[in-house]
């Protein structure tokens, strides 16, 4: 058990049958009252958000996502398989993956998250190094201002990028925000 004083960011828990985790908390001490937790949670199967305010002695109980590391192989028939480091495939379907895929290639480590061994997400590595397929090529002398462009990694997903980038060029990407870090 867990009380509602003690949540902090990615704590994850179950609560009125469903399995919530934290995305933002502000404990709140008004003038008058009690003191209240306000809470930004996410429910983890569905990925819906929902805001709550409890009290900061309120108890509920932790829930236990399991997170194991695996290697996403390949893709055939709808159905994307991972490995393991016992080399056990597991077929994941695209409506369990969502777009968590966009930046992984094939061979690269991912984090499959369960609960109760139902699969619910997929965390590709933090920061990954694509090669740009596709771009505008950049003008010169347009670097007055910050000047972006959309590219195509080869993955398929579109970042936007600064006008220097060409296609052929490796750059880095942030995996959460989906932004450009910098030419490899």
């Amino acid at each position: 058990m867990i009380s509602a004083g003690e949540f902090r960011n990615g704590i994850t828990f179950e609560f009125e049958g469903n399995v919530y985790q934290v995305v933002e908390f502000q404990h709140v001490k008004p003038g008058k009252g009690a003191a209240f937790v306000r809470t930004k949670m996410k429910n983890i199967v569905t990925g819906g958000v929902v805001e709550r305010s409890f009290n900061p002695t309120e108890k509920v109980p932790k829930a236990h996502i399991e997170r194991k590391e695996m290697e996403y192989l390949y893709e055939d028939g709808g159905l994307y398989y991972f490995m393991d480091e016992d080399y056990e495939q597991t077929p994941l379907s695209k409506n369990e993956l969502g777009d968590a895929l966009k930046f992984v290639k094939e061979n690269m480590k991912v984090m499959i998250l369960s609960y109760k061994g139902n699969v619910f997400a997929v965390e590709p590595p933090t920061f990954v190094e694509l090669m740009v397929t596709a771009t505008e090529p950049g003008v010169k002398g347009n670097t007055a201002t910050n000047v972006t462009k959309p590219a195509t990694v080869e993955t398929g997903a579109v970042v936007t990028v600064p006008a220097f980038i060409n296609e052929g060029d490796m750059i880095k990407i942030d995996t959460r925000t989906a932004e450009y870090l910098a030419r490899v």
